[in-house]
């Protein structure tokens, strides 16, 4: 490494301990790069508006973000909550089976793991709560539930990768619904055997007639997922008319449907969609300046020969590859991850010839473990603030689902027909 590699990855680390936005790292990091290294700053200026300006699937990103509010800030999350309760009747633990059976549907209208522990969580761990569940249990099976909103469609964090890696949207979408339906099972596993354990309170039984009417009242909710997937794998719309489309269908679905949006709402929504798109695109703005110095000091070729070096075995790769990422997940934040690190390996992967939305689904899913993993697990903070639940007790509770995660990861990892069989049968691949 040259001295202005050392001096832009010091500035990284001293700002990542003094727990500073991450943009700001990494915008700090590519100023001391460039005072001590030199150039042309235009060139850095227009290879990220090139970059940007050209790829129309970006712009899906903050229409999904609006949509996940828009369906945080009505009466969805209540409805689908009723409706998944309905489902899972009289079981020992239903309330967990409801959780996570829950938190899979709204991962087709949001595909936000933040969205879905903020909002639908909410609801969750109070009803849990107020059964007799432990509140540590109730917060870790939250937060281990909300993870499958990025996996399952749609997925911003898999947008992002289809922008950084050229891969399809609609082959990732596909890809991520048997990993998704994987964890749900995991962790449903686990929610039935603790609730024997120790006694949880079964379900209530709900009457045919009150279900039938939780279900026709979930019907404008549901068929969100099902106008969005099925307008992207028919060819009529493309992911980012998909995602404007999810975005005015969930305005009108909650204006009109259950009458719970309001201009005051739908302010709020405006100024809460405006926030988080703009941290996200001053993120991923500066790590484009970051890839941009990776390129120009060649690491991702060092790094990539140095690995052949070692083996050219693709799962000594994928191996390597989640054992870093998890390591990293306890550490950094997922979209740091995403935008610095992917790009480096990418190039890595396809060398050896990994498919590319293999391992973007294996990857994903690998972040998502990093949002439930101590110390610095973003849906443990969550959960533990709209709970009051100590955070040192929900990290005790989060162990086992981390394990049942890591399960599912190591069969998505290693039977990569997991996730390549949705999109191979629709040829989209």
């Amino acid at each position: 490494m040259n001295s202005a590699l050392i001096a832009a990855s010091v500035v990284f680390v001293l700002i990542f301990i003094l727990r500073m936005p991450v943009a700001l790292g990494m915008i700090a990091s590519a100023v001391s790069y460039f005072l001590i290294k030199g150039g042309d700053l235009s060139i850095v200026t227009n290879h990220v508006v090139n970059t940007y300006y050209t790829n129309y699937v970006i712009i899906a990103v903050p229409l999904f973000i609006f949509t996940a509010n828009v369906m945080n800030s009505g009466a969805v999350t209540s409805i689908i909550f009723r409706f998944a309760n309905g489902l899972c009747g009289g079981a020992r633990g239903a309330l967990g089976h409801v959780n996570i059976l829950a938190s899979l549907i709204f991962a087709g209208m949001t595909g936000s793991a933040l969205a879905d522990a903020a909002g639908l969580g909410k609801i969750e761990i109070q009803a849990m709560n107020e059964s007799g569940f432990d509140p540590p249990f109730s917060c870790c099976i939250t937060a281990a539930s909300a993870t499958i909103g990025p996996i399952f469609p749609p997925s911003i964090p898999l947008v992002i990768y289809a922008m950084l890696s050229g891969t399809s949207v609609g082959a990732l979408f596909l890809g991520g619904m048997v990993p998704a339906i994987l964890l749900s099972i995991a962790l449903m596993i686990y929610v039935a055997l603790i609730s024997r354990k120790r006694n949880y309170p079964r379900g209530e039984r709900i009457e045919l007639k009150a279900f039938a009417i939780f279900t026709l009242r979930a019907i404008p909710a549901l068929l969100t997922p099902v106008i969005l997937l099925t307008g992207i794998y028919t060819g009529v719309v493309t992911p980012t008319e998909a995602g404007a489309i999810a975005g005015l269908y969930a305005v009108i679905i909650s204006v009109f449907a259950y009458r719970a949006f309001g201009p005051k709402q739908l302010l709020g929504v405006l100024t809460d969609s405006v926030r988080e798109i703009g941290a996200t695109s001053i993120i991923i703005g500066a790590a484009s300046v970051i890839s941009f110095i990776v390129a120009r000091e060649q690491i991702a070729a060092d790094l990539g020969e140095w690995i052949l070096g070692i083996s050219k075995d693709p799962y000594f790769f994928l191996l390597l590859v989640n054992v870093s990422i998890l390591l990293l997940g306890m550490f950094v934040d997922t979209s740091t991850i995403q935008l610095i690190f992917v790009p480096i390996l990418l190039p890595i992967a396809n060398a050896l010839g990994i498919d590319l939305v293999h391992f973007g689904l294996v990857v994903t899913f690998n972040m998502m473990v990093g949002l439930s993993t101590p110390p610095f697990g973003m849906l443990l903070f969550i959960t533990s603030g709209i709970s009051g639940t100590p955070l040192s007790d929900i990290v005790r509770e989060i162990a086992w689902p981390i394990v049942a995660m890591i399960v599912v990861l190591v069969v998505i990892t290693y039977l990569p027909g997991t996730v390549l069989f949705l999109p191979r049968s629709l040829g989209l691949m």
